[in-house]
């Protein structure tokens, strides 16, 4: 019997168990409504599933003979999908319409858009870079940039960044209300951020779901940006492309012409507007 075992890599306690009649049938956790009745009266009153091994499974009087594992002797857990023990789902609101029309502003200062995107290094950091551009002009008013992934709180210093270059850093808040568009990243959409738009001047609103041309204007600086600059350029770890990012803003918002702009930069479409166009907006 042991060679037998051994060739077919199976237990001699498996060959040798002879399986016992249950006339009573399997256990079923689902159908044990004595159980379940003493799990919800636990639940109801802390307004949270309970675990069977928790402290509060010492209300429960049902013997350990039940709801142990035999084969492994650990507590069975009653799946929260079973006999409706789930709470009730989370649900994020989101602030403001979703973004459905055209994306270009007749005039600056109306509509600022802003995404995030990843610059892979060399040396296998990757840079995570948030900007914000006016949908008007395309200026590229502020970044902010990281070898990480980026949270809230750097584009609730975005938002701060891109209100003083625009209104000087004086300003508290937008002079008129300015849309703020962008995807639906949690960045974005989390809740310090969209307060702190508010109180801002800014009005978050964000693109449908799996939208992306919905901010047509900020995916098409990422990829003229990725196009002229980043490829060729020195990637050999995050503190270089750091440095680069910046001057590669600069470039963009001075040099680059726009075929929108008629082949000017930002910078030149701006000097051209008239003082009163820029003071009204």
């Amino acid at each position: 019997m042991t060679a037998i075992c051994r060739t077919l890599e199976m237990a001699r306690r498996t060959a040798y168990h002879v399986p016992k009649p249950r006339p009573e049938g399997f256990y079923r956790r689902a159908e044990d409504e004595t159980v379940l009745r003493q799990i919800r009266s636990v639940t109801n009153s802390r307004a949270a599933m309970a675990l069977l091994e928790s402290p509060s499974a010492t209300r429960l009087s049902t013997s350990r003979s039940r709801l142990l594992n035999s084969a492994s002797g650990s507590v069975r857990r009653w799946r929260p999908t079973m006999n409706g023990l789930m709470l009730a789902p989370r649900v994020h609101r989101r602030h403001g319409r979703p973004h459905l029309g055209q994306v270009q502003q007749p005039v600056s200062n109306q509509r600022w858009c802003s995404d995030i995107f990843l610059i892979p290094c060399w040396s296998g950091e990757v840079v995570s870079v948030a900007f914000v551009i006016d949908c008007h002009d395309r200026e590229v008013l502020a970044h902010v940039a990281a070898p990480r992934s980026l949270k809230g709180a750097d584009i609730r210093a975005l938002m701060e960044r891109s209100l003083w270059k625009r209104f000087g850093e004086a300003a508290m808040k937008t002079p008129h209300p300015v849309q703020w568009l962008s995807d639906n990243g949690p960045q974005y959409t989390a809740i310090e951020s969209v307060f702190y738009a508010h109180e801002l001047g800014f009005e978050p609103i964000t693109t449908p779901a799996y939208s992306p041309q919905s901010n047509g204007l900020a995916e098409a600086f990422v990829k003229t940006l990725k196009r002229d600059y980043v490829a060729g350029s020195d990637l050999r770890d995050a503190e270089s492309v750091l440095l680069l990012l910046t001057e590669w803003i600069e470039d963009y918002n001075t040099r680059a012409p726009h075929s929108a702009l008629g082949m000017r930069s930002p910078a030149a479409y701006r000097a051209v507007l008239q003082p009163s166009s820029l003071s009204e907006q």
